[in-house]
């Protein structure tokens, strides 16, 4: 009678799991996993141009539909979503989702930008909702920005530490969702969250002489993607940008030279 009573409280205990599992969708268990040779396009704003002859296309996730997600999947192409996870922007759907207490210093350079409280549940109640998004949409992996609040003035005490624990945090639930992710910049912590990251994006690294520590990354098979913005490499100054691509490629560095706007004004591929 005891044994009947504890295995059906067992059973009741396992399907309660399964359910918080599927609102959570911590029950994915796989996900894509790009590997150190894999091409990319990077475009968040603009009339997105889907004729690159890439792996990866790296997009907005509130500006791009789920059709249009659809139709470069149909062309063999992975989809990676881009959010910010660390600032809030006054013109996403979601906004008004944010207290006033989680938002702190605005972002320099970045109009209706403010730097997120990242240690704060609503904060990562909303991001949740944002990964959610994304499976909704169709995209197979997402591109979570400003992760790196705890080297900059956000106005809260953020620190390696609570970074870190953000940063798993967003990766754990990426992956429960099925859902490849890439770890943004923050560049001093590459080595701790390259095993809970599926690949990596940086703007500048050469720029800032920080392309080294991705070793961590393409040692491991996992791509880095990389972005160059100067002026240097637009216009191939003394050769800047040949110099650039043969170094890249040795070091196994996706490289793009972009436009800051990322809006296809031009666009020049090391690969």
């Amino acid at each position: 009678m005891k044994r009947s009573l504890i295995r059906s409280m067992a059973t009741g205990l396992v399907a309660a799991a399964a359910a918080l599992a599927a609102t959570t969708g911590a029950q994915a268990q796989s996900w894509w996993k790009p590997g150190v040779a894999t091409t990319w396009q990077w475009q968040l704003s603009g009339t997105l141009n889907t004729g690159y002859n890439v792996a990866v296309y790296d997009i907005d996730l509130f500006d791009t539909s789920a059709q249009t997600i659809a139709q470069l999947k149909a062309q063999g192409r992975k989809v990676l979503c881009y959010f910010s996870a660390g600032s809030s922007e006054n013109w996403r759907a979601d906004f008004n989702r944010f207290n006033a207490a989680d938002m702190g210093n605005a972002l320099d350079g970045w109009e209706g930008e403010k730097w997120l409280d990242t240690r704060s549940a609503n904060v990562r109640a909303v991001m949740l909702s944002r990964l959610d998004l994304a499976v909704s949409k169709g995209c197979d992996g997402v591109e979570p920005d400003n992760v790196d609040g705890y080297t900059n003035g956000t106005g809260f005490p953020l620190t390696a530490a609570t970074q870190l624990d953000y940063n798993k945090y967003l990766a754990n639930a990426a992956h429960g969702r099925g859902l490849a992710i890439a770890l943004k910049n923050d560049v001093d912590q590459l080595a701790q969250l390259e095993p809970y990251f599926d690949m990596a994006v940086n703007e500048q690294c050469n720029q800032y002489d920080e392309c080294g520590g991705y070793t961590v990354f393409t040692s491991k098979n996992k791509p880095v993607f990389n972005a160059e913005y100067a002026s240097k490499y637009r216009k191939n100054t003394n050769g800047a940008r040949d110099k650039l691509c043969t170094k890249m490629r040795a070091a196994k560095i996706r490289t793009l030279v972009l436009p800051l706007d990322l809006n296809d004004a031009y666009r020049y591929s090391c690969d």
